[in-house]
């Protein structure tokens, strides 16, 4: 039975089969009827072939006599979507909880920053207490210079020196060739001759009116001539005794021009001053020379070393000493055929020992004294001493800068130093002598136009105007406003402003150990 029952089923899917190959809208009216017997089936239906079309093994058509394999499981689905929601939400937690823990953590960190007191670099106003001294710089400078010019107007003959020569002192240095003084000196000449021979012309008139009257001294006595005529004869030899004396003084003058004119045509001869080295040479040979010293062809010479004008003077050589490492500035390289322009024929200098002028401030007055030592350094020489001593003091102080113009001298008989030398002065501290207040240079800033300290005061910032003395580089020296033993900001930021509460770093003092 059960048999019979499987051969119809299957023979009533044949025909169903062959009705579907013959008639392609037979299955789709079978399909809507069933659906009207089955509300589900058409949608059962549709995702069982949707599902179909998705299969990664692709699309399988249906061959005939085989039947369509049942729907994927839902529930499958179902449990994709939960797994996959659920890694997703992990996700997100995993990358949301750190971010937000370290927001908060932020969010404290500049509540506290904000709330907290800032931290300000601070230190403690002390004296220098540099066992070094004081140290200044200088320029040295010869111990004598000298301009050498010419006063006979002519032309340079002879050259005899150039920069560099030692010279003796008189020693000839050139000529100059003067032809016009040479015939002011020939006619001077001339005109002491025409003197002394009017000279001996008037003492010999006198010899004949001395006997002459000689004679009637003996005949008037004796009665031959008058009274009037000795008269007469007395009073000639006294006119003749006045010629004479007329033509002695004729003679002097005209001997006083003669040496006068003499003594200008030795200057055709221009000789050393003194010993000492030749420094410039302003002139060629040929050079047309003026007798008050102006060359056509010469540039007008610099000052002396250490000098701001030709006059020279101590207090001008002291003015240089701020000139940097490099000291004054020098034209005496420059060159020397400009026409037109004045100056000497040469410079001399004498080296055998230099000095050096130096300003001392007032503080430290007590610490130098006549006779006393000062060490002196160079770029030249590094790790090399040189030792000066304190030859004079100006004794007293100037009120512009409230220095005292100090020289020192050392020996260069070894010639080792060169006029114009920049060097370091150090003087050593006089016993019990406290070195002025000193403090880092980031300490001063500009507050109203004045400079300003900002001190620390019971844990708040006061601006406290002050008043610079020197600045010696990274640290400048505090005349008034602060004491001894203060507390001030050494790198003043946009927190310290009046009246602030800040925390106390101590750091170390940028003016201590220094002078």
């Amino acid at each position: 039975m059960a048999d019979e029952m499987d051969d119809r089923k299957n023979r009533y899917d044949e025909r169903e089969l062959g009705r579907e190959f013959a008639d392609p809208e037979y299955a789709e009216r079978q399909q809507l009827a069933q659906s009207f017997e089955d509300p589900n089936a058409l949608d059962d239906a549709r995702l069982g072939k949707s599902f179909e079309e998705t299969n990664s093994s692709g699309k399988r058509r249906k061959s005939p006599g085989i039947r369509a394999q049942p729907p994927t499981n839902r529930r499958n689905i179902a449990i994709f979507l939960v797994g996959f929601l659920l890694l997703f939400l992990i996700v997100v937690i995993a990358g949301w909880l750190p971010r937000h823990e370290r927001d908060k953590e932020i969010d404290r960190r500049a509540k506290e920053q904000q709330n907290a007191k800032p931290v300000v670099d601070v230190a403690k106003v002390e004296p220098a207490q540099n066992q070094q001294g004081l140290v200044l710089p200088g320029t040295t400078i010869p111990l004598t210079e000298a301009y050498v010019y010419a006063r006979a107007s002519g032309y340079l003959k002879t050259r005899l020196v150039d920069i560099g020569d030692r010279v003796r002192k008189d020693q000839l240095l050139a000529v100059v060739d003067a032809p016009d003084l040479d015939q002011q000196v020939a006619q001077a000449k001339q005109q002491l001759m025409q003197a002394e021979r009017q000279l001996d012309q008037q003492r010999s008139q006198l010899a004949l009116a001395t006997v002459t009257v000689q004679r009637y001294r003996v005949l008037v006595r004796k009665g031959v001539f008058s009274q009037q005529d000795g008269d007469q004869q007395e009073t000639n030899y006294a006119s003749q005794v006045a010629n004479v004396q007329a033509a002695q003084r004729n003679v002097d003058a005209y001997r006083a021009n003669l040496g006068h004119v003499e003594a200008l045509q030795s200057y055709e001869y221009v000789r050393a001053p003194f010993a000492g080295v030749i420094t410039q040479r302003n002139v060629d040979v040929g050079a047309l020379i003026a007798a008050s010293g102006v060359t056509t062809g010469a540039e007008s010479a610099p000052a002396p070393e250490g000098q701001t004008s030709t006059s020279g003077g101590s207090q001008q050589a002291g003015q240089v000493n701020t000139g940097g490492s490099s000291g004054a500035s020098s034209s005496a390289a420059t060159t020397t055929q400009s026409p037109g322009q004045g100056g000497p024929l040469f410079g001399l200098a004498q080296n055998e020992r230099l000095r050096i002028l130096v300003s001392v401030p007032e503080g430290f007055l007590a610490a130098i004294h006549v006779g006393g030592h000062a060490q002196l350094t160079f770029q030249e020489y590094s790790g090399v001493s040189f030792t000066g001593e304190i030859t004079r003091t100006a004794n007293s102080v100037d009120p512009n800068t409230r220095t005292m113009l100090t020289e020192v001298q050392v020996d260069n008989r070894n010639g080792k130093l060169v006029p114009g030398m920049y060097t370091v002065v150090t003087f050593s501290p006089a016993p019990g002598i406290e070195g002025p207040l000193l403090v880092s240079g980031d300490a001063v800033v500009i507050r109203h136009d004045r400079p300003t300290i900002a001190k620390v005061v019971d844990g708040k910032v006061h601006l406290q105007p002050v008043t610079i003395g020197r600045d010696l580089g990274g640290v400048v020296e505090i005349l008034t406003g602060l004491q001894a033993g203060d507390i001030i900001v050494t790198n003043v930021t946009d927190d310290v402003v009046e009246g602030a509460e800040v925390q106390l770093h101590f750091a170390k003092t940028a003016g201590q150990g220094k002078s």
